[in-house]
């Protein structure tokens, strides 16, 4: 078995679907009002002291995805994401220690990486430096990340920290600049941004859901990126996009001459899961269902 918190999020959701598929028994956490739920859920905060009673003894993974996960929740919110993102984590860490977890899979983010130079590809052995970090989400990324290894230091369970890429899929809100440029794309007759060389190794949510999946089971400590193959740049989404909407729109840069671009590799995760991206940008832009 193994436990979700953040069940009933984006990824959860579609983590929860693909168990499902794959016969992996499921256990989910979520603070969220549930009424009905397919599986065994457990209406809790992950920062209650109390959430140890909800966890199995032994189960063979907790997959931590509960946190405040955008930035724009966490800016200038330093208090209320570290109580979410650090103590929280802090907290389900005791709770997996008195339970024997056999492995915690922690949710991170690309955004713990420092700034890239232009395509700049970066590795999971990257020196990354917390105190150049103005982002309270992403600071409280790499601190939990760092918690994480010296608990495996003093003995704690196998860690599996995952580096995700910017994600993208069919979702009614929150949604990424992926999400967002195809709905204006398919709605409107102009677009503004800023310039059309930004990029990001977009990846869709069910390869995130089955490198999750492909993770389970792995020992030791352990830190992977999950992105998409390829650098995905603006001037890609609104061409894809546009083919897609058999349309042409107006499309105004800010700041062409500012370009940022983030291209963390997959390569790792790929070589120790044998886990590959199979939703191509169109086959995810085709499955958003974004209404006119």
């Amino acid at each position: 078995m193994i436990l979700i918190t953040g069940s009933e999020s984006f990824v959860g959701k579609e983590l929860i679907k693909q168990c499902k598929e794959n016969k992996i028994s499921v256990m989910g956490i979520d603070s969220m009002n549930i009424k009905n739920a397919e599986y065994i859920y457990h209406q809790i905060d992950i920062r209650d002291p109390k959430i140890s009673e909800v966890i199995p003894k032994n189960i063979d993974a907790i997959i931590h995805l509960a946190a405040l996960s955008r930035d724009a929740d966490c800016k200038d919110k330093a208090y209320e994401c570290f109580d979410v993102n650090v103590i929280g984590t802090l907290n389900l860490i005791k709770a997996a220690n008195k339970k024997n977890v056999k492995q915690f899979i922690f949710a991170s983010s690309e955004w713990v990486y420092n700034d890239f130079t232009e395509n700049e590809e970066k590795d999971e052995n990257e020196i990354i430096d917390a105190s150049k970090h103005t982002s309270e989400y992403a600071l409280s990324k790499i601190v939990s990340e760092i918690n994480l290894k010296q608990q495996f230091m003093n003995k704690f369970c196998s860690v599996t920290i995952l580096r995700f890429g910017i994600i993208y899929g069919p979702r009614k809100n929150n949604w990424s600049a992926v999400e967002s440029i195809f709905n204006q794309i398919k709605n409107k007759s102009e677009i503004t941004i800023g310039s059309l060389k930004n990029g990001r190794r977009f990846i869709h949510v069910s390869d995130i859901a089955d490198g999750i999946i492909k993770s389970i089971g792995l020992n030791g400590f352990n830190i992977l990126n999950l992105t998409g193959d390829h650098l995905i740049t603006m001037k890609n989404l609104i061409s894809e996009s546009q083919n897609i909407c058999s349309k042409k729109i107006t499309i105004i840069e800010k700041d062409p001459t500012v370009v940022n671009v983030r291209n963390p590799s997959n390569l790792r995760a790929k070589q120790l899961l044998n886990w590959y991206p199979k939703i191509s940008l169109r086959e995810g832009l085709m499955s958003l269902n974004i209404s006119s």
